[in-house]
């Protein structure tokens, strides 16, 4: 890497400005990363530009775009872009040799790319062909990578693990009740914190449940309330294939049904409402939840957002299945009731899961906790 240039202070301005831009990049990149690139000349601003729909320009692209159609000359110039220029052929081409034939002279990238059909081969073509390349790393910028990897978490861990990010979220009085002895459990937390709820949804590549809630509830599982461009598919896990053919969440497509046992008079009923169904069962004959997260990661899932009662939750954790916990607390009591998971009582406090808070907001008159789950080989 090259060593940063006297610009100090002014570059991490532009890095920061590749950020906004990156923000600005919809779900509807997925399963891509959402990027954001200016391109700078003399001092001066002269491109921007954020990934485009899965498919569509690349940040570096876009960026390009606007400096031409604004009239500017990018040859001579830098980039900054929060994550390394792509080097292969996709569904559209490698962003890191349109950056050569434009002729800049120097790219500053805040990460290198996860993906194996980059990772660090970007950086090459662009250093094969004379531009100066440098990192977030080589100015101390460590917050602004975090946030450049932050913006794609979900993409991260299926480059590096194979499987997507699994958020669960759950809605509880502060002693930990999701329902009342009788099941009911609207509204235990306020409208702000339910419609924030609708955004996370949103952000999602899925909405997955189970037959437990389904049966009880008969749950649309769409993101409503907020505009969104798409719909994020729906995942039911129903091992024996209990579902009715008529329950609303097949009123609009992208189903997917996770059983343990063929059964091939239901199979054909739910293929005829739209859904597809995966067999992948354990040897307790349960869905094989580690086997089904390869599964989804194979198919591009960035980002899974379960929604669920406490055995299903349990099952996730126990399994090491997720990777976050989105929590609201609303400021009531509720004594009995449904608690929040549900796995096997421990005999010691060593064996418990071990988290670390990673953000605790107001929303509303409830509280809304990120907290995320301590691996082996975490610091």
């Amino acid at each position: 890497m090259t060593q940063p240039s006297a610009l100090g202070g002014d570059e991490r301005h532009f890095m920061e400005m590749a950020l906004e831009m990156a923000t600005r990049a919809t779900i509807e990149t997925s399963p891509n990363p959402k990027v954001g690139c200016v391109i700078v000349k003399n001092g001066i601003v002269i491109g921007r530009g954020w990934t485009q729909a899965v498919g569509q320009a690349h940040a570096e692209i876009q960026a390009l775009r606007d400096a031409a159609a604004n009239g500017h000359d990018v040859r001579g110039a830098t980039a900054y872009v929060t994550l390394e220029p792509c080097s292969h052929f996709g569904r559209t081409p490698p962003c890191a040799n349109a950056l050569v034939q434009a002729g800049l002279r120097r790219v500053v990238a805040a990460i290198e790319d996860a993906n194996p059909q980059v990772a660090g081969r970007g950086f090459g073509i662009l250093r094969d062909a004379g531009i100066a390349v440098a990192n977030a790393a080589d100015f101390g910028w460590s917050d602004l990578a975090s946030a450049a990897k932050e913006l794609n978490v979900g993409f991260f861990k299926r480059m590096e693990s194979g499987t997507p990010w699994v958020r669960l979220k759950v809605a509880a009085s502060l002693d930990g009740k999701t329902a009342l002895p009788n099941g009911q459990s609207q509204w235990i937390t306020g409208a702000a914190a339910r419609q924030d709820g609708h955004v996370w949804r949103a952000r999602a590549d899925a909405i997955l449940t189970g037959i437990g809630t389904v049966l009880a509830d008969n749950p649309a599982l769409t993101v409503r309330g907020i505009t969104t461009p798409r719909q994020p598919k729906k995942i039911i896990l129903d091992p024996q294939l209990r579902i009715s053919p008529e329950a609303q969440l097949f009123n609009d497509a992208n189903v997917i049904i996770g059983c343990a046992q063929e059964h091939a008079a239901k199979r054909a009923l739910l293929e005829a409402r739209g859904a597809e169904v995966l067999c992948i069962s354990d040897q307790q004959g349960r869905v094989n939840l580690p086997e089904l997260m390869l599964e989804l990661g194979r198919r591009q899932l960035n980002e899974v957002h379960v929604e669920a009662g406490a055995i299903l939750n349990g099952a996730f954790i126990t399994q090491d299945c997720v990777d976050e916990l989105l929590i609201y607390l609303a400021p009531k009591l509720l004594g009995s009731g449904a608690g929040l998971f549900s796995f096997p009582e421990l005999t010691h406090v060593d064996q418990a899961k071990e988290l670390t808070i990673h953000e605790l907001t107001r929303i509303g008159d409830d509280v809304r906790i990120l907290a995320r789950f301590k691996r082996r080989n975490d610091a």
